[in-house]
């Protein structure tokens, strides 16, 4: 079975675990037209597994669901994922600065996977561009 064509990792650097049930939505950028507003359109919702990751956000690219979808990843186009992260804290019982967490990213190669890692604690976070 093919993996989605972005998936994401999300580790609680402050207990040193997978931070699993983060809410993980996928938006894409729409371009205004005419000067209106840029505004980004909801795409896709997960949730991390016990291991911190979301291996499912989209379908495989290029299969019969996402064409049915309009999900096949779009070079040039500029997407977000967001990391609702005061609900996973705040089920840990702990308090965060940061309400979520909004990386954007450009998809350059629709054909290649994108992976997010995230590491999060209640006041800082930080990521890269995984493989």
């Amino acid at each position: 079975m093919s993996k989605s064509p972005i998936t994401c990792h999300v580790l609680d650097s402050s207990t040193g675990k997978p931070a699993e049930g983060v809410v993980v939505r996928l938006q894409e950028l729409e371009l205004s037209k005419n000067g209106g507003p840029d505004i980004f359109h909801p795409l896709a919702k997960g949730v991390t597994n016990s291991d911190g990751r979301c291996l499912d956000l989209l379908p495989p690219a290029g299969s019969d669901e996402a064409r049915k979808e309009h999900t096949d990843l779009i070079s040039g186009k500029t997407y977000k994922i967001v990391f609702k992260t005061k609900e996973y804290f705040e089920s840990t019982g702990r308090k965060s600065f940061y309400p979520w967490v909004e990386i954007t990213f450009e998809i350059e190669n629709p054909g290649d996977h994108y992976h997010i890692p995230l590491l999060i604690s209640p006041y800082s976070f930080t990521t890269y561009r995984g493989s």
